[in-house]
């Protein structure tokens, strides 16, 4: 068993595509992203941003520097897709993406986080020694088989993914009530046809029920040959769904095009047997090698040095058990998750939540004894505003950028409390921050919120989340 997944030689063809089709929707998502006006709107606009604990120190680079950054990216995904200098593009990919996506926690979404980690273990396997311009250029790098792992850790990462956006949905709102469904669906109900059907409450339920069990079971049809081709069109018809009801962007296109990684060599060989055929077809070449495919004689390895292959199976075991443990670290707090959001990012939680709400910041200078409301959207772009206003943890950062401002500005120690009444699933406001607590007092950190007040609802713990 340990051969056949890890030590074992397979077919580089499904890992040459999935680099393929990985860096054409990265290049296609990084187009549509500069055409809708994005970067400026959320990486030069802002006179603030919400960094990640620990990355304070990553910040925008400017207009000119944020739109050159962009532009790497782009051309390391374009080069990725093409396989040329792959090693040096993948790291920049990974580097640039990865950076921009630290730079604002408003921004964050699950498959920005996909994005960098892939494109992070893309980085470690030789992806470029089939279908690639670098296998065209030379051919000595050209390999027919590589180890199982470089393969399978991608089918690995997929299926915790798949796994833990199922559990995510093992809890009360989702199943019981189907929340947030039942207020997202009848927004459609102005569909022909569909609509009234989107409009009916049986609707939501199929739908939450249905999107638990496919993403639970998923995995484990498409690993399955008999099952796979069925299970296929169930991630096409799945995917293309919520991309209609739902705006998510571009993770539809990504999860269609990464889960062919799970088909068979033949398969894959069979897509660049066409791809070829097609660049021949535009080129008008006879050219067989144009696409740095097969080589003469029997099938050519590649190996790993020892040392190597010691070196990466303990840095991609250490890579996977955080995959495994950071989704489950909200178990180290009290509380609703929800409610509190400590551990919910990086948890493929997606979708599960409708939580809206507006917070009224309170400044008072103990000096002067005056006392006023703060403008939120001085300071914040609507955007920033809107996901700052339920989530604690922007909460609190944005307290202490006001206190930071107000002492540039000169005053002294000033208190600053909140009002933040927010609603979660359909339930009436509550307020989320006990609003005689001075924020400017609390620590940032991965401690505890015990500033925070507790859930309104029904606490009882739920096997995805509580």
């Amino acid at each position: 068993m340990w051969k056949k997944y890890v030590t074992g030689s397979t077919s580089v063809a499904p890992l040459a595509v999935f680099r393929a089709l990985f860096g054409f929707i990265m290049a296609v998502s990084i187009v549509r992203f500069a055409a809708n006006g994005w970067i400026h709107e959320l990486y030069v606009q802002p006179s603030y941003h919400f960094t990640f604990y620990g990355f304070e120190w990553v910040q925008p680079l400017g207009a000119t520097g944020m739109y050159a950054l962009f532009a790497v990216i782009g051309f390391s995904a374009l080069a990725m897709m093409l396989g040329w200098r792959y090693r040096i593009a993948a790291v920049l990919f990974f580097l640039s993406f990865t950076y921009v996506e630290l730079i604002d926690k408003t921004n964050y979404l699950n498959h920005y986080y996909f994005v960098s980690i892939v494109s992070f273990l893309l980085i470690w396997v030789p992806a470029n020694r089939r279908f690639s311009l670098d296998a065209w250029r030379d051919a000595s790098l050209r390999a027919d088989l590589v180890p199982a792992w470089t393969v399978n850790i991608f089918k690995l990462q997929l299926g915790l993914v798949y796994f833990y956006a199922g559990l995510a949905k093992l809890h009360s709102d989702w199943l019981l009530d189907a929340m947030p469904l039942r207020l997202w669906l009848p927004a459609h109900g102005h569909w022909p046809v569909l609509g009234p059907l989107l409009e009916m409450p049986e609707t939501a339920y199929l739908f939450s029920w249905g999107g638990a069990i496919y993403d639970l079971t998923i995995v484990f049809f498409l690993l399955w040959r008999r099952t796979r081709p069925l299970a296929y069109v169930a991630v096409i018809g799945f995917h293309l769904a919520t991309a209609l009801l739902f705006q998510i962007g571009m993770f539809p296109y990504i999860m269609i095009l990464s889960t062919l990684i799970y088909f068979s060599p033949p398969f894959h060989n069979t897509v660049i047997r066409y791809a070829k055929q097609t660049w021949r077809w535009v080129t008008r070449s006879g050219a067989s090698e144009m696409s740095g495919m097969g080589t003469a004689g029997g099938p050519t390895r590649y190996r790993f040095s020892k040392s190597v292959s010691w070196a990466l199976g303990g840095m991609l075991g250490v890579y996977f058990l955080l995959q495994v443990l950071v989704p489950l670290r909200f178990m180290a707090y009290p509380g609703n998750l929800f409610w509190t959001e400590q551990g919910y990012r990086f948890s493929w939680r997606v979708m599960l939540m409708e939580k809206t709400g507006h917070a009224v910041f309170h400044v008072h200078d103990p000096d002067t004894g005056r006392q006023w409301q703060v403008g939120n959207w001085e300071h914040l772009t609507p955007n920033q505003e809107k996901m700052m206003s339920t989530q604690p943890d922007m909460i609190l950062q944005f307290a202490h950028h006001l206190e930071d401002t107000y002492q540039e500005q000169g005053l002294g120690d000033v208190e600053i409390t909140v009002e933040a009444h927010v609603t979660l699933n359909g339930r009436r406001g509550e307020l989320l921050v006990d609003p005689d607590v001075d924020l400017t007092e609390v620590e940032p950190g991965f401690h505890h919120k015990d500033w925070l007040r507790p859930f309104p609802g029904n606490d009882q713990r739920w096997i995805g989340g509580s």
